[in-house]
C-alpha cells in the first residue's frame, strides 16, 4: 500500500479542488533516468527511472492541458510578475545527464515543442562517452548538439558529492569547476546549479554559507530535492521540485500538477531533520 498516494488522491486533491490556491504556482517536475530500468526493490518513492511510453503520457497531459515549459529564470520571472502571462507553465528538469535523456526523452520533447534543463555532474560528461551509476552519460558533443536545439544546461556538481561533508575548498571547487566546464563548453554562461542528494535545510549554517558560494560564483537560480510547487516565496537558489518517475499515472501526475502533493514536503522536512538529530550524516530524498 502507498500511503502518500493514497492521501494525495483521495485527501489533498479533492480537498485543494474545493479549496484552490490563489497565487500562481509553477510545478518544477524532477526526472532522472528515461528508461525502462528495473526497480522492484524500492519503494515507488524513491524511485528515479522512468518508463519512455510513460514520459510520453506525461508530455501528452502537458500538452492537453495547454502547459508551456519554461526555464528556471522564465518561471522564476513569471512568479513574480504573474500578470505576464495566464498560461499553464511547467519546468522539465533532469538530473545527472545520461544518455537515455538524448535517446528516450528529448524526441518527445520536441514532438510536443516542450524544452527542458539537464543538470551535468561534468566529471562524467567528456569528449567519449563515461560512465555514472552504472548508466551512459551524454558527451560534450551531444550536449552542445542538444543546446543548439533549445535544451537547457546547468550544474550538478562536478563528482556528484555529499556537498554538506566537504570542506570549504572541496565545496568551491565542485560549484566553480562544473560551471566553468559546461561554460567553456558550450560558450554561454550558465546561472542555474541542482543540488545533489537530500537538501539539508536544517543545517543553517551549511545553507547559509551554501546560497553565498553559489550566488558569488554566479548562480541566480536552483532547485533541490524539497517537495513542492514553486509559488516564489522561497529562495530562487533552492526552489523546490516534484519528483517523477514510472509509479506516477495519469491520476497522481494530474494531482502532483495541481499542487495535490506538496502536503509531503512536510513530512519529508520533517524526516530529514529527524535523521539529521539521530545521525548527522543520513539523508533521504
Amino acid at each position: 500500500m502507498r500511503l502518500d498516494r493514497l492521501a494525495t488522491l483521495y485527501l489533498m486533491h479533492p480537498l485543494q479542488k474545493r479549496h484552490p490556491q490563489r497565487r500562481l504556482q509553477i510545478p518544477i517536475l524532477m526526472y532522472h533516468s528515461i528508461s525502462n530500468e528495473s526497480e522492484a526493490g524500492l519503494h515507488p518513492y524513491y524511485r528515479t527511472a522512468t518508463r519512455p511510453e510513460r514520459f510520453a503520457e506525461h508530455l501528452r497531459a502537458l500538452h492537453a492541458g495547454g502547459y508551456q515549459t519554461l526555464s528556471l529564470e522564465e518561471a522564476s520571472r513569471r512568479l513574480q510578475e504573474p500578470a505576464l502571462s495566464q498560461q499553464r507553465s511547467v519546468v522539465i528538469t533532469f538530473d545527472d545527464g545520461y544518455m537515455d535523456f538524448l535517446e528516450s526523452a528529448f524526441p518527445h520533447l520536441m514532438q510536443f515543442g516542450f524544452t527542458a534543463t539537464v543538470f551535468l555532474p561534468t566529471a562524467y560528461i567528456g569528449d567519449e562517452v563515461r560512465m555514472f551509476k552504472g548508466k551512459q552519460c551524454l558527451t560534450w558533443g551531444q550536449v552542445r548538439e542538444l543546446h543548439r536545439s533549445g535544451i537547457c544546461f546547468g550544474s550538478h556538481t562536478v563528482t556528484h558529492p555529499r556537498l554538506d561533508s566537504l570542506p570549504s575548498q572541496e565545496l568551491e571547487f565542485e560549484l566553480a569547476g562544473s560551471k566553468s566546464a559546461i561554460e567553456d563548453e558550450l560558450g554561454c554562461a550558465v546561472n542555474c546549479f541542482a543540488y545533489p542528494y537530500a537538501f539539508p535545510e536544517a543545517k543553517t549554517a551549511f545553507k547559509h554559507q551554501l546560497r553565498d558560494l553559489l550566488w558569488n560564483t554566479g548562480y541566480r537560480y536552483g532547485v533541490c530535492t524539497n517537495i513542492g510547487t514553486e509559488d516564489g516565496q522561497v529562495d530562487k537558489l533552492f526552489m523546490r521540485r516534484l519528483p517523477i518517475n514510472s509509479c506516477d499515472d495519469p491520476e497522481l501526475f494530474a494531482a502532483k500538477l495541481d499542487g495535490a502533493y506538496d502536503w509531503l514536503g512536510v513530512p519529508q522536512d520533517l524526516t530529514k531533520r529527524v535523521k539529521g538529530w539521530l545521525s548527522p550524516s543520513a539523508g533521504t530524498r
